[in-house]
């Protein structure tokens, strides 16, 4: 016996199926520029993903591993990601067509101010290390070529009256590489700008029969300012951050932005910086420095960069004094 199906079945069926085909083409896909694996802003880009994708309707956010600030910065003016994680400096190099965006100027703008950004200037006993000037001679990775660390670290090594070029043997890895780099002796010392603390250099500081040593810096950040303009601001990373850090580390620092390009919808960067703010504590639940995703940050002055018409719109709505 052969049955027939109503047509107004047939028809509902139908319908269904082209809603619900309507329904994944509304999808809104959303890369998020993150970092290496070994820093901070890939944990928080991962939780960024997840806290995105369950509260917004219609959205599913990825975190994409990358080399940093100046890849994440890239790929938004390719139109490859969305949103990055960046450093206000590199942020600001890139709005301007700049040093590594020479020629390639970047329409970006700022979501929300994160938390600031901390120069490291790692070593280990038996270097011969103790301050700036004793990196002459020596072999130093100044962070990966897709980083903002590369771009900082070469601004605090020319404040400290040193040469990148002639006076160091220079090497471009990333903080995870680094560690391994300098427990195998194969560097003295390595740069690295990240928050606190950093799961590599807390490895580091870990390893049996090894010695960290955190150099001083924070002299250089006057110079940096007079000539690259008021990014920067001396901050200390306290004795015992990392394994072995036996006293206070004087230090350079610069704020993160989260950033997307100026083509975002005014609604969705309104969204976005709404659901950071809503789901805070899932972001520090994964890393202790989304504690500093605080209004009192997001000032103007804070951002290098114009801010985005729709994280704009969202803090005047929450009265936030800008």
């Amino acid at each position: 016996m052969r049955f027939k199906v109503p047509r107004l079945l047939v028809g509902a069926a139908a319908t269904a199926l082209v809603l619900a085909g309507a329904a994944v083409a509304q999808q809104k896909a959303i890369a998020i520029g993150t970092g290496g694996t070994g820093g901070v802003y890939y944990p928080m880009g991962g939780a960024l993903a997840a806290v995105l994708s369950k509260n917004l309707p219609g959205v599913q956010a990825t975190a994409e591993v990358t080399g940093g600030s100046v890849d994440n910065l890239k790929l938004i003016g390719s139109g490859q990601s969305e949103v990055g994680f960046s450093m206000a400096d590199a942020a600001l190099d890139a709005f301007k067509g700049e040093d590594k965006f020479k020629g390639n100027k970047v329409e970006v703008r700022t979501l929300l101010v994160l938390y600031p950004n901390r120069m490291h200037v790692v070593t280990i006993d038996g270097t011969g290390i103790e301050k700036m000037a004793d990196l002459k001679g020596k072999r130093v990775s100044t962070g990966s070529p897709g980083g903002a660390t590369e771009v900082m670290a070469f601004r605090v090594i020319e404040a400290a009256g040193l040469d990148k070029d002639k006076d160091m043997r220079r090497e471009r890895l990333g903080v995870a590489e680094s560690v391994n780099a300098i427990k195998d002796r194969k560097i003295d010392a390595f740069f690295w700008v990240g928050g606190l603390p950093t799961a590599a250099v807390t490895d580091l500081g870990a390893t049996p029969g090894v010695k960290i040593k955190m150099v001083d810096h924070d002299e250089v950040v006057a110079k940096m300012n007079a000539k690259y303009g008021p990014l920067y601001a001396t901050d200390t990373i306290k004795a015992g951050t990392y394994p072995g850090q036996g006293k206070d580390n004087h230090i350079s620092v610069v704020w993160n932005v989260l950033v997307a390009s100026d083509k975002m919808p005014d609604l969705m960067a309104y969204d976005i910086v709404k659901t950071i703010f809503d789901q805070k504590a899932d972001l520090v639940a994964v890393h202790k420095e989304a504690e500093s995703i605080d209004f009192k940050y997001q000032l103007k002055g804070n951002s290098s960069i114009p801010w985005h018409p729709g994280a704009l719109k969202y803090f005047a709505d929450k009265g936030v004094q800008m």
